[in-house]
């Protein structure tokens, strides 16, 4: 019985020290603050890659985007990588609720943008080694394809709950 018990505790003690297979974390839930607002979930689906999920609200509407990203080390700093990928968003843009303005130069007044398009995304992203925090700072321009209308400034930082 006990070799057994000994035995028992040598593996729970084993797996307790393995790193997880995947990259700083495994799945990050937070908000996203920029140019536009919102909520973000990122989830690592490999040691290097990841999906990142993303509901903000822009011009009185919200729009869906979903991303598909390579993580790289930065070998001198530990927690911190840079990424790069791609995806495509999907939602609405209200012009009803904004007053001139603040209202793109392209839109007409009291109108509803359905929008879909493609999206680029590059940044840094850091994963405290003491705390359940990840940080990103990420550039997302987007090009959007129902009518022709782009957007380069989506800068924005992350903050995420990490597990």
């Amino acid at each position: 019985m006990m070799r057994k018990t000994l035995f028992l505790l040598l593996i729970c003690l084993g797996l307790a020290s393995v790193k997880p297979a995947f990259a700083q974390y495994t799945t990050g839930i937070g908000l996203r603050a920029g140019v536009t607002n919102g909520l973000t979930v990122k989830h690592f689906i490999s040691q290097d890659a990841a999906l990142e999920g993303i509901l903000h609200a822009r011009w009185g509407g919200f729009l869906v985007t979903g991303l598909y990203e390579v993580h790289k080390d930065i070998r001198d700093v530990k927690g911190l990588q840079w990424f790069f990928g791609g995806g495509a968003h999907l939602g609405t843009w209200n012009t009803r609720n904004i007053n001139s303005r603040n209202r793109p130069p392209w839109a007409e007044p009291n109108t509803t943008y359905t929008v879909f398009g493609l999206n680029g995304i590059i940044g840094l992203d850091y994963a405290f080694q003491d705390a359940p925090i990840n940080l990103s700072l990420d550039w997302k321009p987007a090009i959007n394809l129902g009518y022709y209308n782009y957007g380069w400034d989506e800068v924005a930082l992350s903050i995420r709950f990490v597990f």
